[in-house]
């Protein structure tokens, strides 16, 4: 019989356990393995059931046993201990209150998903994993963040096959009082909610649940209220659900409502405000234009509140390709802001303008949230150093003029948590190494380049432990695929050949991910005798575990997920390779120390980042990937393999796929499976534990989260504190008033007149060569631009390449017509073609960028004609 209502029963702990309860309501268990092993002790089986979430095994403990824990000394002497740490981890100092002053007393971090642990399934892949793995090492670091996202009541999806392989999706429903949050309340007892007015007198609110990260509070908005119609109590029903409008509900709640949130939390907790707001990629956009919003209703016109609120505001793009931008109808946006709409303050015109595609190509037609996250942000940056040029190139038509590489997108390559994906086994034999203390700082904080404790272990100390760690994955997998053959409809009398599946002692490959068509789950698939070889090799033999999830709407995914998994079916290599479905955190947390190598091949350059691979790297796992991502920017052949690509532009798909799939089979045959096998004279593999040293020791403090949340904070979010500290009301009244002032005038700026004392069209190495320009500036002064030369090597278009900048100065006043002279030298540093040109740019203290207004003027070809551009 089904139950017509549900209740959340909550245990009645004894007085001496009451720090059980705080224990269990702060995610930072997730990663810290003295707590957890704590509430294992508790009650064994029931943390088995509960899934290692300690607050369904609190629901789960039976009264009789916890009144026993309350009287065992040695169990009270360990909660306490562990609740002691957890206090000094709350309010001691760390790396960040360690800094010199000027810090933002906080950052509110907004993201669509957040991966914290799978006792919280609010997350699809990479991007929610992130988001997650950035509060914990920001948790870890002391930076004072606040995250903010949705909860959404079915999650993500829950992956099975059917009998015959193809995809199914469930969507369980979760109860938020069965999750490790709590309900935030205003001072008399009410939930805290915020609201958002829809059009025709509407109204969509949303309760504020918060989960404690460590030191992080993370804010998730929850529209299932009894207040909102049934439509507007679906609009968190899933991640990435719906179509347009529910999607646009959803950013929009995320954004706007996201900041109210924020301004309840800091008004009931006394939390310090935000001075710096991370948009983490373009779902949460709107936050920009509440911000706007309110600054407004507080005396600034739009341009003004526009420019304070740029200052404070970084957006991270993690989007390799335009079609992964979520874009709105332009007549749908419009319909859902205005008088009868949100934010009723605001031209409806003006926000339809920040996500309009200005560029070639673009549709006029569409709003672009990526669009929009840019010009709503001073600072931007993609998640490596590849992916920031790509993002550089995609998005360069907003700055015209500007080459892509002076576009204003840096990079921050993305890091992983270690305390949440290194192995319990590694990290006791780090632990063993230097000492606990030190171990942590070392996964959490990093900040070095090196590893070198790592050379002293034994090589037959890191052999047995991979091996371990290989036959715990052989175990977790058996268990997960009898689990699936089950959901397929497989009797237990058809399953006895999966006691046979996987060897703890053959070359174990990882391949895990969403499975979008650019990530070719099937490239294995190529040439499927030659992938058989490889599995059956009499003397060499690999085995590979996959697993992966397609969107719902994605058949072509499903169909990839169909094909491997129906080749993983055959009875001659079901025991070499297996497809494992619902991939997600507590899987993960097996397979990347399990494996020995991390197969990543992506089509180049659309992986922005790829992390797996990071986190299989911090277990001793090799990588055998594309030069994609993070891999183009730190693969060295001490510590794994580069995949190469053929992605010229006249290259066939399918042709392309046979030569990276080729290239593949080689490193296996030729390099890798033998480099695993052979043995030396101790009989261990030890060129592959070499490898393995070579992976923790230089790979490892690269790899972090700790140093990404630091290099956000040194380069992002401390020059957005200083730049929203410098904008007052009155300068952004200012720096609004110059931009209208210089735009309006820059029609009027030329490049009249360019010479050189130069007199031969060459020139010896070191020489340097004086320049005089004359330029127009029409209405504006001396003081709102900088003349520039810029120069470097030449191409056989006479394009500039490497381009070295030097300002130039004015030589004098205007003379009668209003023209200014400038001069500078030009030193010739290379040797070979080289050319210079001149530029003028809008110039002011508060710009972050040169680049910032997009505008630039640069000789005409009559001036070009005569200035002796270019000398060979």
């Amino acid at each position: 019989m089904k139950a017509i209502r549900r209740f959340t029963v909550r245990p009645v702990l004894p007085d001496p356990l009451r720090p059980l309860s705080d224990l269990a309501r702060n995610l930072r268990w997730s990663w810290h393995a003295e707590t957890r092993d704590l509430f294992q002790s508790a009650d064994p089986e029931a943390w088995a059931a509960a899934g290692g979430d300690p607050v369904r095994l609190l629901g789960r403990v039976r009264p009789a046993r916890l009144a026993e824990l309350a009287g065992d000394r040695r169990f009270l002497r360990r909660l306490t201990a562990v609740a002691d740490d957890l206090d000094d981890y709350l309010t001691g100092e760390r790396w960040y209150q360690t800094q010199a002053d000027g810090l933002p007393a906080a950052i509110a971090y907004f993201s669509p998903e957040f991966g914290i642990t799978a006792a919280l399934p609010q997350y699809s892949g990479g991007l929610g994993i992130l988001a997650g793995d950035h509060l914990k090492a920001a948790s870890d670091l002391g930076v004072p963040l606040i995250g903010v996202g949705l909860l959404y009541r079915h999650g993500y999806f829950r992956q099975t096959l059917s009998r015959d392989g193809w995809q199914q999706e469930h969507y369980p429903v979760l109860d938020p009082n069965e999750l490790p949050l709590t309900q935030l309340k205003e001072p008399d007892g009410t939930p805290a909610h915020v609201r958002l007015a829809l059009p025709g007198g509407k109204e969509l609110r949303a309760r504020i649940w918060l989960a404690q990260v460590g030191r992080v509070p993370l804010l998730l908005l929850d529209s299932d209220v009894e207040e909102n119609d049934l439509v507007e109590r679906g609009v968190t029903d899933r991640l990435y659900g719906g179509g347009s409008e529910h999607r646009l509900l959803q950013e929009m709640l995320l954004g706007i409502g996201g900041v109210r949130a924020v301004r309840t939390y800091c008004r009931l907790t006394g939390h310090p405000v935000p001075e710096v707001f991370h948009t983490n990629e373009g779902h949460a956009g709107f936050l920009g234009l509440e911000r706007i919003a309110e600054l407004c209703a507080g005396g600034l016109d739009f341009d003004a509140a526009l420019e304070a609120v740029r200052a404070g505001t970084v957006f991270t793009t993690h989007t390799p390709v335009p079609a992964g931008i979520d874009r709105f109808d332009r007549d749908l946006v419009g319909r859902h802001f205005g008088p009868d709409a949100e934010l009723p303050g605001i031209d409806v015109r003006r926000v339809l303008e920040l996500g309009r595609e200005t560029y070639p190509g673009g549709e006029p037609n569409l709003f672009n949230m990526a669009v929009m996250g840019l010009r709503l942000a001073q600072r931007a940056n993609g998640v490596s150093l590849l992916h920031g040029q790509v993002s550089r190139e995609m998005f360069a038509g907003l700055w015209p003029g500007f080459d892509a590489e002076e576009v204003p997108i840096t990079s921050v390559t993305n890091g992983v948590h270690a305390p949440t994906w290194v192995a319990p086994e590694v990290l006791r034999m780090a632990t063993r190494q230097v000492g606990a203390q030190r171990a942590e700082d070392a996964l959490s904080v990093g900040g070095s380049e090196r590893w070198d404790s790592v050379e002293d272990i034994p090589d037959q100390d890191i052999w047995e432990l991979r091996r371990t760690l290989r036959e715990r994955l052989v175990l977790e997998v058996r268990e997960r695929l009898r689990t699936s053959w089950r959901q397929r409809g497989a009797g237990d009398a058809e399953l006895g050949w999966i006691d046979g599946v996987l060897d703890p002692d053959v070359l174990t490959i990882g391949f895990a991910r969403r499975v979008p068509s650019y990530k070719r789950l099937t490239l294995m698939l190529r040439d499927r005798d030659r992938l058989t070889e490889l599995l059956l090799h009499p003397d060499r033999p690999v085995q590979i575990v996959v697993a992966g999830k397609a969107h719902p709407a994605d058949d072509g995914g499903k169909r990839l997920v169909q094909e491997l998994v129906r080749f993983a079916d055959d009875p001659r290599v079901r025991h070499r390779i297996v497809f494992l479905p619902d991939y997600g955190m507590a899987m993960a947390q097996r397979l990347y120390p399990g494996c020995d190598v991390w197969l990543n091949n992506p089509l180049r350059p659309l992986e922005a980042c790829g992390t797996s691979g990071m986190k299989a790297a911090l277990n001793g796992c090799l990588n055998l990937s594309v030069l994609d991502g993070w891999w183009d920017e730190w693969f060295q052949p001490d510590f794994g393999w580069a995949i190469p690509t053929a992605d010229g532009a006249g290259t066939d798909p399918d042709h392309r796929d046979d030569v990276e799939a080729a290239a593949l089979y080689d490193l296996l045959e030729q390099r890798i499976t033998p480099r695993f096998y052979e043995r030396g004279r101790a009989g261990l593999p030890d060129r592959w534990i070499q490898m393995v040293r070579r992976t923790l020791s230089l790979l490892g403090p690269k790899v972090l989260a700790g140093r990404m949340v630091r290099e956000y904070v040194d380069r992002l979010y401390a020059p957005a504190a200083r730049a929203h500290r410098a904008l007052t009301p009155d300068t952004a009244r200012d720096l609004a008033g110059w931009k209208a002032r210089v735009r309006a005038a820059w029609p009027g700026v030329s490049v009249d007149h360019v010479e050189t004392t130069a007199t031969t069209p060459t020139a010896e190495l070191g020489a340097t060569v004086g320049l005089r320009v004359r330029v127009a500036l029409g209405e504006l002064t001396p003081e709102d631009v900088e003349v520039q030369a810029v120069s470097g090597r030449v191409d056989e278009q006479d394009r500039i390449t490497d381009a070295t900048v030097v300002p130039l100065k004015p030589a004098g006043t205007a003379d009668l017509e209003g023209r200014v002279l400038y001069e500078g030298p030009l030193s010739l540093d290379r040797t070979g073609p080289y050319g210079y040109t001149i530029r003028i740019l809008p110039a002011h203290p508060l710009l972050a960028s040169p680049a910032e207004l997009g505008l630039m003027t640069i000789p005409s070809e009559e001036v070009v004609e005569g200035a002796g551009v270019v000398l060979r």
